[in-house]
């Protein structure tokens, strides 16, 4: 028992025993009793009026008090200090989050569960146009106003950044991303993009009007080329070194077109249209009959295509895909091996083309980078077998166009297999 209460004790006690005292003094002990126990009540109900004033007040000193009720007195002022001193850390904290938000260039909105706003930085107000007082409590999509943003919302995955045209002004692009924290709350960052994207236009079109331009000049030294391989003036001799250059010639042509595919497939980064329906069966055997001619039967090629779907798809986009896989497959495997294509269905509705082949395979260090331009697993060998480095990068573009996924599996020594796996909403069923 603490010291307090025993003082209260006492004071109970002694006020017992002086009413017994007087009550055998003078008679009637019950009412000095009940005269004792009055007072001791008086006393508490007294302090409690006090603590009930001192709340009320907001006074900083507690009342004076002895007993208990000191105790009570002191423990709550400390209380208080303690919650205030952490009520101002949190204040300064909050001003300083404020503050710092405030003074970043990217636009930064605090969203509730139903993404409706409950902050933003002076950036926001900026670059989407929200105005602070007007727009706190509103739905951010009626202020975003973008189809791409709402399904963005909608579909739950925020892993990744989307962009979209600014609503304040449509020479801008703004990059988005939602950032999920705390009790169902999401920080939404946007950030100006428009000179990354200004810049990668005229890398593209650098490329696209380079690429033109030397088309011209090759069309006249291949023909050149042509021409001398068919003559016979310059001897024998001459026989390797043209022959040297019209591989060298051929390949510079590979590389221009893919290229100019390239920037193509960059340029329009709208989703591939749902209009035009892709027999795949077919197009798979016309690529395997073209890459059979080319590779002029140093390997063997196994069809699997009976599967009976169809794409909603580019045809051209298509070709240009899936021969890359075919041609690669072949590139990359010894003479005499088997490059095995499939067209199957796959799960939820899906539809799934596969190129395996039993070449020199990949180790999976390499495996995340293999679709970026120009990047060679080994150099010497993609050079000595006629590869641009282009062809997985325009297989990369032609798949994100389609909403589609290339998944790649491979050991080095074993082969690989490069899968494409087409959303349920692009296939069609035939008979």
């Amino acid at each position: 028992m603490s010291r307090n209460w025993g003082g209260e004790i006492l004071l109970l006690a002694a006020l017992l025993v002086v009413s017994v005292l007087t009550g055998l003094m003078f008679g009637h002990m019950a009412w000095f009793l009940v005269l004792a126990l009055s007072l001791f009540l008086a006393r508490w109900f007294w302090q409690l009026y006090r603590l009930d004033e001192w709340l009320a007040s907001r006074r900083r000193q507690p009342p004076e008090a002895w007993g208990i009720w000191g105790h009570v007195f002191d423990e709550y002022h400390r209380l208080r200090r303690r919650q205030y001193k952490s009520k101002k850390r949190l204040a300064r904290v909050i001003r300083e989050f404020r503050e710092s938000t405030a003074a970043m260039p990217d636009g930064t909105l605090v969203l509730d569960a139903d993404f409706h706003i409950l902050w933003c930085n002076e950036a926001a107000t900026r670059l989407v146009g929200l105005v602070t007082q007007r727009d706190l409590g509103q739905a951010v999509t009626n202020l975003i106003r973008s189809p791409r943003f709402a399904r963005y919302l909608d579909d739950g995955e925020f892993e990744q950044p989307i962009e979209i045209q600014s609503p304040v002004d449509d020479a801008r692009t703004l990059m988005l991303r939602l950032v999920p924290y705390g009790n169902s709350q999401y920080l939404l960052i946007i950030r100006d993009i428009t000179r990354l994207v200004r810049l990668q236009a005229m890398r593209r079109d650098f490329v696209a009007n380079a690429s033109h331009e030397l088309r011209s000049p090759l069309t006249v030294l291949a023909g050149y080329l042509d021409m001398l391989a068919t003559g016979h003036e310059l001897g024998p001799e001459w026989d390797r070194p043209v022959a040297e250059m019209q591989a060298q010639c051929r390949r510079m042509t590979n590389l221009l077109n893919d290229l100019l595919e390239l920037s193509r497939l960059e340029t329009d980064e709208s989703d591939a249209p749902y209009d035009e329906i892709v027999n795949v069966e077919g197009l798979i055997r016309r690529i395997c009959k073209d890459a059979e001619a080319a590779d002029e039967q140093r390997h063997e090629i196994r069809i699997d295509v009976a599967c009976g779907c169809a794409l909603r798809a580019v045809d051209g986009e298509l070709h240009s895909a899936m021969s890359n896989l075919v041609t690669n497959a072949l590139r990359y495997s010894p003479e005499g091996t088997t490059v095995t294509v499939i067209w199957r269905a796959g799960d939820n509705d899906t539809a799934v083309f596969e190129v395996m082949d039993q070449g020199i395979g990949i180790e999976k260090k390499h495996i995340p980078f293999i679709t970026q331009r120009f990047y060679r697993v080994s150099s010497a060998y993609s050079r000595k077998t006629g590869g641009t480095g282009l062809g997985l990068a325009i297989v990369k573009h032609v798949l994100k166009r389609h909403g589609s996924e290339l998944e790649i599996e491979s050991e080095p020594g074993q082969g690989s297999t490069f899968r494409c796996v087409f959303p349920a909403a692009r296939v069609v069923r035939v008979g």
